[in-house]
């Protein structure tokens, strides 16, 4: 069946002499596999249209198993992205978790629309932090591993202050702090970013500006939390590391 789609190039590699095997994620048939024929061809049509973290429209003869690049226009080069070393090692990281936490055929317009807003922010803005943050939640709620961030995940009372609990996964409130020895406590404000970031479409947000000590503590609140209940190795997530890019 040939569907018209909208699809972000998630990963590619090479199949044949002259082919790519092209992992998209559009927003009407979720996460595909698809040949692009001729794409390793330079002044292929399919060049273009099947690059790294390309926002395009896609004509795509669709299959349960591997289904077929018919045609495909850019609509969002986001060419910075693919120009800056730090800007890829970003967004290869949030494609990556994508890719680990989302299940093939399976759509899903709004984490489809997060991701590009994503993406674009990485394109257009040089510090990223915070929007990818935001949608590492947004990510960890549809991979079913969500942490409680508006109530106590114990008592579910709104008291503050909030300490987080890795091991409980979510806030504890006062009077349950005592569960848990080893949870983080947070300023007032700091819990109520933790369900802002959680809810809030990137798109709404304007001027994100978080203190650098907030920031690292959420970083790392964030980290610990994917290696407790995420599952899953992200080698973009070391290059990172490795780069300083994400504490």
């Amino acid at each position: 069946m040939l569907e018209k789609m909208q699809g972000i190039v998630m990963k590619t590699q090479d199949y044949g002499e002259s082919h790519k095997i092209v992992t998209i994620f559009s927003n009407k048939a979720g996460k595909i596999s698809a040949i692009a024929k001729g794409a390793k061809k330079p002044k292929s049509r399919m060049a273009a249209v099947t690059q790294p973290f390309i926002f395009g429209d896609y004509f795509v003869y669709l299959n349960s198993g591997l289904s077929t690049i018919q045609q495909g226009d850019v609509i969002d080069s986001l060419r910075r992205i693919r120009e800056d070393i730090i800007k890829t090692a970003y967004a290869s990281y949030i494609v990556e978790m994508t890719d680990k936490l989302t299940d093939s055929h399976s759509p899903d317009q709004y984490v489809f629309n997060q991701l590009y807003q994503t993406l674009n922010w990485i394109a257009e803005h040089e510090d990223a932090d915070i929007p990818i943050m935001m949608y590492e939640l947004k990510l960890f709620k549809k991979g079913g591993f969500a942490p409680t961030v508006d109530k106590c995940v114990n008592c579910g009372s709104k008291n503050e202050p909030f300490a987080f609990s890795i091991a409980e996964g979510g806030l504890l409130c006062p009077e349950c702090k005592h569960i848990d020895p080893n949870s983080i406590a947070l300023p007032n404000n700091l819990a109520r970013l933790f369900h802002v970031f959680s809810e809030v479409e990137l798109e709404r947000v304007g001027t994100i500006s978080v203190k650098p000590g907030n920031k690292k503590l959420l970083r790392d609140i964030l980290d610990a939390y994917y290696d407790q209940y995420g599952g899953y190795y992200l080698k973009s997530k070391r290059f990172l590391k490795q780069l300083d890019k994400l504490e």
